[in-house]
């Protein structure tokens, strides 16, 4: 197990399944104490587990981020588990499809309720904390449609559009006391709740360069990068994890 960041601890919602589980096994690995959140008791305790299994320090905490009470109570509890909270990591989120004209007002709430209220009033709580201290890196998960025009995706490409401002705002507000604030943007992965998109996932996946699905395992690597001091000097970035569909 590396010690890159022994003694820090970091908070990653959404850390159940898919890319927030690699995260939380990725940054454990890496010597992080990791607290992992999600709706999902089970699979929290199955991922606490893993973690524990190989030598590392996690704990879960039960949470359904949809208002600002739900990310500044997890904000505590993460607190009250490491001392303090020195990564962030914004991965929860839902990503539903589907023609404009069909959907629902309440979904509409929904979806920036957790992939934009969320992620905004967990900084709130944490970074002020961060910069007092003169450190710390916050990861936000966007998308690649969050820049490209896709049909049926402009409730969930317009949520992610405002993670990655709010990146770049973030960055200018905090980075001057040692904050980091940075995104990535992930092409077409592998994970459970990617499943239902089948075939199609494939096909969207061929269309650039690595002609292939990622696995959440690369996304997390990515993550890692972003949080460690192998990138002191990225700030504000979107990283691009799509397999070179930006280029094409």
């Amino acid at each position: 197990m590396s010690a890159e960041l022994s003694g820090s601890t970091a908070l990653v919602t959404g850390g159940t399944s898919g890319i927030g589980r690699a995260t939380a096994v990725t940054l454990a690995g890496l010597g992080a104490h990791v607290v992992l959140s999600g709706r999902d008791a089970g699979r929290g305790e199955q991922v606490v587990e893993t973690i524990r299994a190989a030598g590392g320090k996690a704990d879960f905490v039960a949470a359904d981020l949809t208002d600002a009470a739900s990310a500044r109570a997890l904000a505590d509890r993460a607190r009250e588990l490491g001392g303090q909270v020195d990564v962030l990591v914004n991965n929860a989120g839902i990503f539903p499809t589907g023609p404009t004209a069909d959907t629902a007002e309440a979904d509409f709430d929904r979806v920036y309720a957790t992939n934009v209220k969320a992620p905004y009033f967990l900084v709130a709580a944490l970074a002020p904390d961060m910069a007092a201290r003169g450190r710390g890196a916050i990861v936000n998960v966007s998308t690649m449609v969050a820049t490209r025009g896709m049909a049926g995706m402009a409730l969930y490409g317009s949520s992610k559009a405002a993670i990655e401002l709010m990146t770049k705002a973030w960055a200018a507000e905090f980075g001057p006391s040692g904050v980091r604030v940075n995104a990535i943007s992930p092409g077409p992965t592998r994970t459970e709740g990617t499943a239902a998109f089948g075939d199609g996932l494939d096909e969207l996946a061929s269309a650039g360069p690595a002609g292939r699905v990622a696995a959440p395992a690369e996304m997390a690597a990515a993550i890692a990068f972003l949080v460690t001091e192998a990138s002191s000097f990225v700030q504000g970035a979107v990283l691009p994890v799509d397999g070179g569909r930006l280029a094409v």
